[in-house]
Order: structure tokens, then sequence, then C-alpha cells
């Protein structure tokens, strides 16, 4: 079948598996090649044995490919996907992992993956079960779930995440990605119930049940690490993002960290504002993306999730120093985009959008772009017309 573009409200409908190839392959190929100045080489000790709960796309994808091609460790993903049919494509994570693992085996590592549920006991158990058998034990957990809903394992309620404001509603300029217009977008705000049901999904309580489990299994191997990702971003995205609902969500995990302390060294990494499939259907977010991108772009520090992950591994995790963090413990990514002559430029350029006219000094073609490659799409190289099978990446 000829596989094309579709998205609808930044969403992405489909995905493209050769595309979705070089887009793992392209990382791969990155880790393993010079860096440059801005980056460290890799540190001497890195973990050896990964488990990654979403590690299929996004940071998740990233954490397990810096894993694996920059330190050489084994590792397990677990994630919820979509498998292809005849006339159906799978999901982009789908497509990503069966191309990290071919690259794994190749080079004699060992990865696995786990598809289903992750907020599930089922889920977990079998985890645990494989790393029981094929690791003996994990040292570093990353946490990378994003997810619309969650059904809880005890009770079997099922709680949904919303992207709202609280207390009041929110209104601010915005771009959608296929069209430069700025348009001015409301967001009614979360009811009590949203909020609660946001941070159930998002925060931390799944995260410590994963903790607890491994831990009580004896699978966390001495010195152990673990660390799920949060974001905080300009003052311009608050009301929807770290004052809105997901806010309240990273809040609880930030907190959560705190209390796996006792068990193991947990940590959550402040990450810089970057194209996901969770990020790119934020109202607001697109647009500050568009100007973050073009300054920092043009600043020559423009970085995508595996750069990120990179210096996490190299500059903070692994370093072989206590793991530099702010005053409330946490590994901040975020510091060139939070740089204040980043955010000046990005503010200056934030007050000359007009609702109804184009986008001002952003650069929306390298969001746009980005957002299609973790599809699988923009790659100028490849044959979108041609007739492929979706079975097949």
């Amino acid at each position: 079948m000829v596989i094309t573009r579709k998205v609808l409200r930044n969403v992405s409908l489909t995905a493209h598996p050769v595309g979705c190839r070089r887009h793992v392959e392209d990382q791969i190929a990155w880790v393993k090649n010079p860096k440059g100045s801005l980056y460290s080489p890799a540190p001497n000790r890195m973990p050896a044995r990964v488990l990654v709960i979403g590690g299929s796309t996004g940071y998740g994808l990233s954490s397990r490919i810096v894993a694996a091609f920059g330190g050489g460790a084994d590792t397990i993903n677990v994630s919820f996907e979509r498998e292809p049919g005849e006339k159906k494509t799978a999901t982009p994570g789908w497509y990503n992992t069966k191309v990290f693992e071919e690259h794994a085996r190749k080079s004699n590592l060992r990865a696995f993956s786990v598809f289903g549920d992750a907020f599930s006991d089922e889920v977990k158990e079998e985890t645990a079960d494989l790393i029981e058998k094929e690791f003996g034990q994990v040292d570093l957990i990353v946490y990378s779930l994003a997810s619309p809903v969650r059904i809880d394992p005890k009770t079997g309620a099922t709680y949904r995440s919303v992207l709202k404001p609280i207390g009041k509603p929110y209104s601010a300029l915005s771009v959608n990605l296929d069209d430069p217009t700025i348009t001015k977008e409301t967001i009614e705000p979360a009811t009590v119930e949203q909020t609660e049901e946001t941070v159930k999904v998002m925060g931390g309580e799944d995260w410590k049940l994963w903790i607890d489990l491994l831990d009580g299994r004896d699978l966390l191997a001495e010195g152990a690490v673990t660390v799920a990702f949060s974001y905080i971003g300009p003052e311009m995205t608050y009301p929807v993002y770290r004052e809105g609902t997901i806010g309240k969500a990273k809040e609880d995990l930030e907190k959560t960290a705190g209390a796996l302390s006792k068990t193991l060294r947990a940590y959550v990494s402040v990450n810089k504002a970057l194209v996901t499939r969770a990020s790119a259907v934020i109202p607001v977010v697109p647009l500050y993306m568009a100007l973050l991108y073009a300054v920092m772009s043009e600043q020559g520090i423009h970085e995508q999730c595996t750069e990120q992950i990179w210096r996490l591994f190299t500059d903070r995790l692994y370093a072989g120093i206590p793991v530099p963090t702010d005053k409330e413990g946490r590994i901040r990514l975020d510091d060139w985009e939070m740089d204040p002559l980043i955010q000046a430029a990005v503010q200056r350029r934030w007050e000359m959008q007009r609702e109804g006219k184009p986008l001002k000094g952003g650069n929306l073609a390298l969001v746009r772009q980005e957002y299609d490659r973790i599809h699988g799409f923009g790659y100028e190289e490849i044959d979108y017309e041609a007739d492929v099978d979706p079975r097949v990446v």
C-alpha cells in the first residue's frame, strides 16, 4: 500500500516503516560517531542492564539507544503498540523497536521488548520475570510513559489525563503544524476530578509501583539508578503546562523521586521543549517551539531527544561526580533552553506575533520536520509514492 502522511489536529494517524527505520538509524549513527565540542565523550562507566518503561519513542527510545550504542548495555523496553496489518500501519514505536532490536543483535547486544499496558500488574510481572531470567538485575530504570489513559490495577478504575489550565480559562496565541497563520486558542479549565485523574495517569504513582515490584523481587542492582522526565519551560507556557493539570502531575512525579530515594538513586530530569508525539498536541507549545527552535538553531545549540539523553548520561548520571541538580534535586537538561539570553530572544519574537498573521521569526518548518520524522515522514530521499508492506520494517 502507499502510506501517506495523515495529521489531524497535530495528531499523526499513520507511520511509515521505511522512514521509521531511517529515524532510528540516524540516532544510532549519531551516538556511535564523534559529537564535536558541545558534547562529552562516553564515560568509562555506563549501565550494563537497562529497563526503559516507554522505550519506543521520544526520550525513552533515545535512552535505549544511548544506553545500548553509547555504553554497550543490554536493554528491555516496555511499551504499548499497535501492530501492523495488511492495510494498516503500526504505531511508530512498533517499527522503531523492530529496527532498534535488529541493530542491537548485529552489535551482539541483548534486547527484549514487552508489548502491553505498562500500568498493569500483568505486564509488570512479565517484565520482572524477563529481567530475572535474562539479566538477573537491572542497573538503570528509565520511566518515560506518556499516556492519555490508565486503568488502576488495584481498583479497575479508568483514569484519563487532560491538558488544561486550572482555575480559569486560558487564552493565548498558537500555531498549527501545517499552517503558519497565528491563531488564538482558548482552553477551558479542568475540573477537580480531571486534575486528580491527570495526576493518577501522569504522576509518580505507577513509577513507584514499578520500583517497589523490582525491589521486592531483588531485581535492583547495587547502585541502581532510576530517572523520569519532566518539563518546566518559560512563564508564557505556565498556565497550560506547569500550572495546569500536567504540571500537577509532574509535581507529583518529582515528589515521588524523593520517596524512591530511600530505595535507590532516583532523579527527575527536566528536559528541553522538544517535538514528541505527546508535546505536539499541547496548545500554545507548537508556537513556543517554533520560536525556540529558531533561536537555538541560530546559536548552534538546538538539540533533539538523543542529544539531550547523551548529556544526561555523560554529564549528569555517569560523569563520575555527584550528580548536579537544582535546589529541588532535579537534573536540569533544560539549561540551554532556559538561558536568560535565549529566553529573552524568544520573548521578543513572541511579542511580534499577531492573530491572523503569518508566524514571524520562528522556524515552523523545523518543528514540522521533526514531527514528521518521528512518524517516518519528511525524508527527501524516501519515495513516499512507493508501494510498501506496512508489516515489514
